[in-house]
């Protein structure tokens, strides 16, 4: 079987690629025109790299040519509007308007745990792929909006096109030079976060284990037609995973913590005041909105029961190996000439 994986240079995309190769698939490889591609798989036999603009549909009929089945993980983490909005939903359009007119109509796709709306969950609730989604996009950041648009494009092409689509939302995915995350607080320097919140459960994937489930997504006919959250069975709390990083990484950053409740309510008061004293006029820094404070710290659970059942997948990596890993100097994306079959 032939892979095509687009963003294969990115953070999870490296990962994927490598997870592909170990279990014999063929991987056709998409990355940016202007990328380094210099990774430890580039020379498999496996594999075959090609430089492609997503934003531009030229040459995407061609490089879909043989292939069985897409992984689209390639989107933007960063930027305005139009640079996301063009890296992820336009790409996306492109993407998946040349699979028709090639007839690949196999994809996983890569969303987000962004897409769930926090504001309307409860405290204490477990989220789960029936969990509500945003119903109010302009409440969130860039990123949400824009996942949210292309959850919506890949259904569309479900619905339509008759498209064999399974939907794979990762929690925080982390890995080697991503251990310190958003979940944990605001960076205000490499020397110092603050951190809000210390007990809630926070929704990690390490990266080896998410690119095996993404793989296994592949390979798994029961997850056609399946939304599926992919997190880690051993979750810990804002507190365990801080202390957990202190004992394994040599120089990390001091932290100021604030309670949840505390920065709720100050979050709370003050976009009230700016939505009816001040006609919405300041613009508020992420953490005092509402929608996007919930989003990033509400003490809530997590499963991925179904993920579990419907993959017959479970992550390989506990909390202390995964950070192990992350801070050795094993290679982890090096893979055997000779791939296993499947």
């Amino acid at each position: 079987m032939k892979l095509l994986i687009t963003g294969a240079s990115g953070f999870l995309g490296q990962y994927t690629v490598a997870e592909a190769l170990r279990r014999g698939f063929q991987v056709r490889a998409v990355v940016r025109p202007t990328s380094i591609a210099n990774l430890p798989w580039c020379n498999h036999p496996g594999l075959e790299l090609v430089r492609i603009d997503l934003q531009k549909p030229d040459n995407l009929i061609a490089a879909l040519q043989d292939v069985n089945l897409v992984l689209h993980i390639a989107a933007a983490i960063k930027g305005d509007f139009a640079t996301q909005y063009a890296n992820t939903v336009v790409a996306t359009e492109n993407l998946l308007k040349a699979m028709v007119a090639s007839g690949v109509l196999r994809l996983v796709a890569i969303s987000s745990f962004s897409v769930f709306d926090y504001l309307r969950i409860d405290s204490g609730a477990t989220i789960t792929e029936d969990s509500p989604i945003e119903h109010q996009p302009a409440m969130r950041d860039i990123y949400t909006q824009t996942k949210l648009m292309q959850e919506q494009i890949v259904r569309d092409f479900e619905a339509k096109n008759a498209g064999k689509v399974t939907i794979v939302r990762p929690g925080m995915i982390y890995g080697r030079s991503h251990l310190w995350n958003a979940l944990l607080g605001v960076k205000v320097s490499d020397r110092l976060w603050i951190r809000i919140g210390t007990n809630a459960q926070i929704p990690l994937t390490y990266v080896e284990n998410c690119a095996e489930a993404i793989i296994h997504a592949a390979e798994t006919d029961e997850a056609i037609g399946k939304t599926l959250n992919i997190v880690d069975d051993d979750l810990p709390t804002q507190s365990v995973y801080v202390e957990q990083l202190v004992k394994m990484m040599p120089r990390s950053p001091h932290t100021i913590t604030i309670s949840w409740t505390l920065m709720r309510l100050l979050a709370h008061t003050i976009w009230l005041c700016n939505q009816s004293l001040l006609v919405d006029k300041i613009k508020l820094p992420h953490i005092l909105i509402p929608a996007r404070l919930h989003a990033r710290f509400k003490p809530l659970r997590y499963s991925n029961t179904r993920a579990q059942q419907v993959l017959h997948w479970k992550p390989n990596y506990s909390l202390v190996t995964a950070l192990e890993r992350s801070c050795s100097d094993i290679d982890l994306l090096h893979v055997q000439a000779s791939p296993i079959s499947v």
